[in-house]
């Protein structure tokens, strides 16, 4: 029994040595087989990573497995894939291994495809990639060349794969994904049997248009062989699209030129039910609890021979009389429903092709849809002919249908449309073949969007048609506190909507209170944040060709209250121009002017802002850019004029980019005095210049020009005075708020003290009696935390010193001349002195006006860092910064 026992299982081990070691003796030489039979019978490129045999996998029959197939087009269709496999697998005999090496063809019985990614594609000049057999190849083998494999097949299967038909011609688009096919069958016979079991989901899409769009689809069906006539015909089968079951019967048969096809096809249940499964159940719901009325059927016939210059005839209908249905825990019910639409062909020639909806109609409670079409001559120069007519309650749309809505429908849309048109005649602008009339209204509709705090609830909305625009007659709308109240035309809609035509458009539009925030989120930081790093930036729709005249009674943007705006805004070639946009606020007048454009990768930007007599006070108050490009004049009292240029780039968030900005800024301050809001700067001013009482500067008709680049501010030289001193200032201020400025007084030497006093009195001379000497005070550090330094100490000790010297020579009865010598040379120093602080100043000016030249011709290398460039982003961001203050006028 041992012994038994020893041999079974050495027999085994030797049958299992062998299972697994000899086909290591026969895969090189398979592998050759198939690169021989691929290069005899295909013209395209084929690659493949591994060719292995098993004789366990489908024992008692061999398997051999190619993996990762991919097949690659010649010209025209240079280096795009046909088709590429995840995996190939095929069953032969175990015999048939031993063909090898001979010339007899090696026996497939079974092919099993997994993965498998197809595209067939036709060009616009008719090409095809699919045509890849050479046509050299022999149908009937001879002693002197015989194909290296012949098909017995019984089984087959294609899973998990894609397939996707494109034809640029008819603008045709086929796709089908999550395919699923097998068949059982004897390939071999003459007559014989294949049952096939499909499931995918298909899309559909036409001139744009997709008719289809991943909708379930399966067929089981058991079609009968003629080999011998290439005939194969239709017998016991079921197909259902979404859950609308189809039956199926007759044939096809392939021609040389072609296909013969003889197919009818029908719904075997008539219930209106079947209309509802074509929905797709993540929105038909419970369906099996719906209470229907009605018939509902759908009937085919396609005959004829597909060829080349042919398409089969056919007719098909889809009908229903007088339907309804009915959710249980619904109040409402869909009635009148009638279906009657007819798709056909009576002549195989494709132009001849229409759709003819005689009807369409509905009604829930007492309002009454109609709608009728007529398309004709479909696959070129398309003809629409088609009339809307009726009223629908959106309120009534979730009362009928179990449709999950975050807002209820509210609102009553009325229509009465008639249309008809060519396809070329709206590419063409042919207006005497656009025939439009009607009109269409739409009132009590509430809005709802996830982008702006408040629903917009559009009182009332009226428009009528004509073949050459779309009139909006009114348009008058709210939303929180704003109010709308708009009219204009759209031409070209219809060439819009059915063809690559822009969409122009003229627009009035009028407000007597428009708050912004309004029409924003309420957190716009989350909006912002929807846009990630890879995404690409804002894009101006190209299709827009409209002009916008805007007028709004009052604006409140932020804690900004303008008054009377006015201004026009062009949209066209995806660019967004602003003209004349004129406002009051701050006690003046301001103007806008600008564009954003995104035709380029980048977006770019350019403005102008020219403000008029703003009130100093409150507009430094509210503005942030103001305060940057003259900070200290938020003390003063008095009037603004400035005129701003900006331009750059913009970055993904539209921010702008710091790197591109350029721009120049003129400011003018017409100030009365300082007002009584003064800050430390001033403090520390009064404390290093006794001589001076700030609060009562003489200001009136103060004007400052600044010019800025690179985060910096030059403010150039100006001149006010201060009873019978002459004060010049000038210097530069960051974005980050760092300051370096100089002022000299020209101060007379009445005003330095009473030893100086006593010194010029005792000398007792006319021409020293008017004396003055300059003194400079340097003002660094920040606006927030200033410094100021200044020389009048030295100044007065040097003074005292030359009057002392002055009275010596006086005293030791030196002659008048040389006192007089001694005295101009006084006058003449402190003269010379106060050019130099003045050239001084002059050149640390012109060098940061140089660099701001050269900023405004040359690309910037780098960009400012830490607070300044925080500070740039905040006030170019928006020009008006949020503040949570109260409404400024």
């Amino acid at each position: 029994m041992k012994k038994a026992f020893k041999i079974i299982s050495l027999t085994i081990l030797i049958v299992l040595t062998l299972l697994i070691g000899i086909p290591f003796a026969f895969q090189s030489q398979i592998q050759d087989l198939i690169k021989q039979f691929i290069n005899q019978n295909l013209n395209a490129q084929v690659e493949f990573d591994d060719v292995s045999l098993s004789f366990i996998k489908s024992f008692p029959q061999a398997q051999v497995s190619i993996s990762d197939l991919e097949i690659s087009n010649f010209a025209p269709f240079k280096d795009e894939t046909l088709a590429a496999v995840k995996d190939i697998d095929f069953t032969i005999s175990l015999k048939e291994l031993f063909k090898i090496g001979n010339e007899e063809p090696i026996i497939i019985n079974s092919i099993y495809l997994n993965e498998v990614l197809l595209t067939l594609k036709t060009d616009s000049l008719g090409h095809t990639n699919y045509n890849i057999t050479k046509e050299n190849i022999n149908v009937a083998t001879t002693e002197e060349e015989t194909s290296n494999f012949v098909f017995s097949i019984r089984d087959y299967s294609i899973n998990n794969s894609t397939l996707t038909y494109i034809d640029e011609i008819s603008k045709r688009l086929f796709h089908i994904t999550d395919l699923n096919h097998e068949g059982h069958g004897t390939f071999s016979s003459e007559i014989s049997e294949l049952n096939t079991t499909s499931n995918g989901h298909v899309s559909f899409i036409m001139d744009s248009t997709k008719y289809l769009s991943n909708i379930p689809v399966k067929l089981d069906a058991l079609i009968n062989l003629d080999l011998a006539n290439n005939k194969y015909t239709f017998k016991d089968n079921k197909g259902l699209i979404n859950d609308l079951p189809l039956h199926f019967e007759g044939y096809v048969k392939q021609l040389d030129n072609g296909q013969e096809m003889d197919i009818s096809f029908d719904n075997p249940e008539s219930d209106f039910k079947n209309f509802l499964d074509i929905i797709p159940k993540t929105h038909s719901k419970n369906i099996e609890a719906v209470e229907t009325t009605g018939d509902f059927k759908i009937k085919g016939l396609i005959k004829g021979i597909s060829s080349d210059e042919t398409i089969p005839t056919f007719d098909i209908s889809i009908t229903s009389n007088n339907a309804s249905f009915k959710y249980p825990d619904l109040p409402k019910r869909v009635s009148n429903i009638n279906i009657n639409t007819v798709i056909k062909n009576s002549t195989g020639r494709i132009d001849d092709t229409y759709i003819d909806i005689k009807a369409l109609d509905f009604k829930i409670d007492k309002n009454v849809f109609k709608s009728s079409a007529t398309l004709k001559n479909i696959a070129n120069n398309m003809m629409v002919n088609a009339h809307i007519e009726g009223t629908l309650n959106l309120g009534d749309v979730s009362k009928v249908y179990p449709i999950a809505l975050e807002h209820e429908l509210h609102g009553i849309l009325k229509g009465n449309l008639n249309t008809r048109f060519d396809m070329n005649a709206l590419v063409t602008n042919a207006y005497d073949r656009i025939k439009n009339d009607g009109s269409a209204s739409m009132t009590d509709f509430v809005f709802y969007s996830e982008d702006m705090v408040n629903p917009m609830v559009i009182s009332e909305a009226k428009m009528t048609f004509n073949p050459t625009a779309v009139n909006l007659d009114s348009f008058k709308a709210t939303t929180g506190e704003s109010d709308i109240d708009a009219e204009g035309s759209l031409n070209n809609f219809l060439g819009f909507l059915f063809s690559d035509r822009p969409l122009k458009g003229q627009f009035k539009v009028n407000s007597n209170f428009f708050r912004v925030s309004d029409f924003t989120s309420e957190d716009e930081a989350s909006t912002t944040n929807k846009n990630t790093e890879d995404s690409e930036s804002l894009k101006i729709p190209d299709f827009l060709d409209c002009t916008i005249n805007a007028k709004a009674e009052t604006v409140v943007y932020d804690n900004l209250n303008l008054k009377s705006l006015q201004g026009n805004l062009y949209i066209k070639d995806q660019k967004a121009t602003l003209e004349n946009m004129t406002s009051s606020i701050f006690d003046g007048a301001l103007s806008l002017s600008g564009a954003v454009s995104t035709k380029e990768k980048t977006p770019s930007f350019s403005l102008n802002l020219k403000a008029k007599n703003f009130d100093i006070s409150k507009s430094f108050n509210a503005l942030e850019l103001f305060q940057i490009l003259a900070p200290i004049a938020k003390i003063l009292d008095g009037k603004l004029n400035t005129d701003l240029n900006l331009s750059g780039h913009l970055n993904k968030e539209f921010f702008p980019d710091l790197n591109t900005l350029s721009g120049d800024a003129k400011t003018e301050l017409l100030a009365n005095r300082i007002g009584t809001n003064q800050d430390d700067l001033i403090t520390k001013l009064d404390d290093a210049l006794p001589f001076i009482d700030f609060s009562k500067l003489d200001l009136k008709a103060l004007k400052v020009e600044v010019e800025f680049a690179d985060g910096q501010v030059a403010v150039k030289p100006f001149d006010f005075k201060y009873k019978d001193i002459d004060i010049e200032v000038s210097g530069t201020h960051g974005f980050d708020k760092t300051i370096n400025y100089n002022a000299v007084f020209n101060v007379p030497a009445s005003y330095l003290g009473g030893d100086i006093n006593k010194l010029i009195k005792s000398i007792n001379d006319n021409e020293i009696n008017n004396i003055s000497i300059p003194v400079t005070a340097n003002i660094g550090g920040t606006y927030t935390n200033p410094a100021v330094k200044s020389d009048l100490s030295n100044s007065v000790s040097v003074l005292s010193k030359q009057l002392i010297e002055i009275q010596k020579q006086k005293l030791l009865h030196q002659g008048k001349d040389e006192v007089s010598t001694l005295i101009h040379s006084v006058i003449g120093g402190n003269q010379t002195k106060t050019d130099s602080i003045k050239k001084e100043q002059n050149n640390t000016l012109e060098h940061v006006l140089n660099d701001f030249m050269k900023s405004n011709n040359t690309s910037k290398d780098s960009t400012k860092t830490g607070q300044t460039s925080g500070t740039v982003k905040t006030v170019l961001g928006g020009l008006f910064k949020k503040k949570k203050t109260d409404t400024v006028n």
